[in-house]
């Protein structure tokens, strides 16, 4: 594990690099909020959900709370860390967009709710907001 590591990249990694970490915080912006609903769209094993429930929960990326509904149920819902993932999902679905696609094969589409028009491709922005490429950046390391 990578808790003691100076790159950001490695620690996050150490956290949500699953796929089932990702599918979980994914649903959770989809509105799903019970462990069976998430079971029923993930079709994880049972341990293995509860374990990066788990997870998530300890590392304040969600929150069980009374269900909303009143029943016993607890629901897991986004905090306001787990919601700073969003960039990076939306990154991540662009990329697979691009490259895990055949031209023309139809694929799920995230679009603003209030005009149902696509998001546009994200760029990381220098300071003036132009694009920058990675060919434009070094790390400093520590």
């Amino acid at each position: 594990m990578h808790a003691d590591s100076p790159c950001p990249v490695a620690r996050s990694a150490d956290l949500l690099g699953d796929r089932w970490a990702l599918l979980v915080i994914r649903d959770a912006f989809d509105g799903i909020t019970r462990f069976g609903d998430f079971q029923r769209s993930l079709g994880a094993a049972r341990n293995i959900l509860s374990d990066r429930l788990r997870r998530l929960v300890e590392a304040g990326l969600l929150v069980q709370q009374p269900a909303a509904d009143g029943s016993a149920y607890q629901d897991y819902v986004l905090t306001a860390a787990g919601r700073d993932l969003f960039p990076l999902l939306v990154a991540l679905r662009q990329w697979g967009e691009r490259h895990r696609f055949a031209p023309g094969e139809a694929h799920s589409t995230l679009v603003e709710r209030s005009t149902g028009s696509a998001l546009a491709y994200m760029q990381p922005q220098d300071a003036a907001g132009h694009a920058i490429g990675a060919e434009q950046t070094v790390v400093r390391k520590l």
